[in-house]
């Protein structure tokens, strides 16, 4: 739900600080900064990539760097060098490249390194929350990314830009990021995160062409009588301004984004059937 990164005002109604001290003596999170906590043991990953002649990368640097990702890796991800082979019974998610001095600090990739690699190895939907992430951290900037991207290796560098060109430090969160990796496959859509509109409010997702609102809908942040009258008044001023709200649920944009494109498609066919009735 919160990308494998979450400040202490994100989880501060969820836990206490006393289970939050057992999490960390006992490994299961990391604390990568004052009051920024990290699943899994960063130290333990590190230490287990040098084991081996690697380094720490992709999602696994991603979430030491401090940045949200859509979902944390199953294993530790590290890139060991193109003439190194991986010692056998090691669990581990391996890439291979030959990374020079410029590319790591402390055994970790570097920023523009991490979201280059993710952008070159993962689906569109994972590399653009981590492209996003990075980009909102401002631990780098577009023109790094794309400079970066265009001087990658050439396998996988056409993925790397299209990631760079699509991603925006405006996203929330990777659940936004994710639905924005989605509406970019529906024809005639395009979106835009954090869009506020006057007698609404920001809203998530926007196309304002075709009066499309997406919004990204988590528990956390519904689920009491406060939150739902909000909601309510909500939706009324975006019905009042002709406005289309497409809400779809955490679970729905993480596991099932097949569904997403079909309803986001069906919606923008029939706007664009609308505007042509009007006009004829």
């Amino acid at each position: 739900m919160f990308g494998g990164v979450a400040r202490w005002n994100e989880i501060c109604w969820l836990t206490s600080r006393s289970e939050v001290d057992a999490e960390l003596a006992s490994g299961a999170i990391s604390r990568l900064r004052r009051g920024t906590y990290a699943l899994g043991d960063v130290a333990e990953v590190r230490a287990r990539a040098q084991a081996v002649g690697g380094t720490v990368s992709h999602l696994s640097a991603a979430l030491a760097h401090g940045w949200k990702v859509k979902l944390p890796p199953e294993r530790p991800t590290i890139t060991l060098p193109r003439n190194r082979s991986l010692p056998a019974g090691r669990d581990l998610e391996v890439h291979w490249q030959d990374l020079d001095l410029l590319q790591v600090y402390r055994g970790v990739t570097r920023p523009v390194e991490t979201v280059i690699g993710c952008a070159r190895a993962y689906d569109f939907d994972v590399a653009l929350s981590v492209a996003d992430s990075a980009l909102r951290d401002r631990a780098v900037t577009r023109q790094q990314l794309l400079a970066a991207a265009k001087a990658s290796p050439r396998t996988g560098r056409a993925k790397a830009l299209q990631v760079v060109q699509a991603a925006d430090a405006g996203a929330a969160n990777p659940f936004e990021s994710c639905a924005r990796a989605i509406a970019s496959e529906v024809l005639g859509l395009c979106v835009r995160p954090q869009v506020w509109i006057p007698g609404v409010g920001r809203v998530d997702l926007a196309d304002l062409r075709l009066g499309i609102v997406v919004e990204c809908e988590s528990f956390e942040f519904h689920s009491d009588a406060k939150s739902l009258e909000k909601d309510v008044r909500r939706y009324t001023s975006c019905a009042r301004k002709g406005l289309v709200v497409v809400r779809f649920t955490w679970k729905e944009v993480m596991f099932d984004p097949e569904y997403c494109r079909r309803v986001l498609q069906d919606v923008v066919d029939l706007r664009l059937q609308q505007a042509v009735r009007r006009t004829s």
